[in-house]
């Protein structure tokens, strides 16, 4: 008899050690057992070069440098020396090679141009964004893309300057007139912010527009666009269609946007960013 009873209660023990065990493997299941892409971290975050245009300088990106960086984003945006095509885009290839690992790589305007001739042959360039851009093909010339629609104003805005290039020839830099700015590039920020603008900007060489483009980046690497809906300098009609022809992957369109979109509408410009980093992961 007594034998029985402690038989049921090593029975009762036991079911009491089965339901707390139970208990601890319920408990433990889901990190215990998790699967291997549980486990392990995404890849880190890849590097966001951000290329300015023609008229400007890197401080134009502020805005959403400063929302990717709270993302975690490293980010760099390189001064373009505005010297033509095949300068600059030289120039910004030396700086895609410093960066180790993927780019995301994102330009404004002429710096649309710049990095679809820069990436070219970099491995490590996985996605390209254009920003109220040009998107030329292996041939173009600026010139001729930017009248394909009506719709451009900046022409007639411009004060070109001539100077003296090393080799004694001689160059012309391109300035818009300080009054212009906000009616063909900058339209929809403060009077203030115009002012600045105009006042500081970054004058680009005219042979920017004669200049004969290389292979394009976008035939081997998947691209993006942000079409500036009221822009004044490239036709909002030839954004659509160079994205279109590119084959870009995501467009987002700024309806009332100057060709300032990224300083006016930077949380519009981050998040198509954010996109395309995130297709690269």
């Amino acid at each position: 008899m007594a034998s029985h009873r402690r038989s049921r209660k090593l029975g009762l023990g036991a079911a009491a050690f089965t339901l707390a065990g139970a208990a601890a493997f319920a408990t433990l299941t889901p990190s215990a057992f998790a699967s291997d892409g549980d486990r392990h971290p995404r890849p880190p975050k890849p590097t966001v070069v951000l290329v300015h245009g023609g008229f400007a300088d890197a401080s134009n990106w502020n805005g959403v440098t400063t929302r990717l960086q709270k993302d975690d984003y490293p980010v760099i945006a390189p001064a373009n020396p505005l010297r033509g095509i095949p300068n600059d885009a030289t120039y910004i290839a030396g700086v895609l090679r410093s960066i180790q690992g993927p780019i995301v790589l994102v330009g404004h305007s002429y710096g649309g141009a710049v990095i679809t001739n820069a990436a070219t042959g970099n491995p490590n360039v996985k996605a390209l964004v254009y920003v109220a851009a040009f998107v030329p093909d292996q041939g173009e010339r600026l010139g001729e893309i930017i009248n394909k629609y009506p719709g451009s104003e900046i022409e007639a805005a411009l004060n070109p300057v001539p100077f003296t290039n090393a080799d004694g020839s001689t160059g012309t830099d391109l300035y818009i007139r300080q009054n212009k700015v906000g009616d063909v590039f900058a339209g929809d920020l403060s009077k203030k912010d115009i002012a600045l603008i105009g006042a500081g900007q970054r004058p680009f060489s005219a042979s920017s527009f004669s200049d004969v483009n290389g292979p394009a980046a976008w035939r081997t690497i998947p691209s993006y666009g942000v079409v500036a809906g009221a822009d004044k300098a490239i036709p909002a009609a030839v954004e659509r269609w160079e994205y279109q022809r590119a084959g870009a992957r995501k467009v987002v369109e700024v309806k009332g946007a100057s060709h300032v979109v990224m300083i006016s509408h930077p949380d519009t410009v981050a998040r198509l960013i954010d996109h395309a980093a995130d297709d690269t992961r």
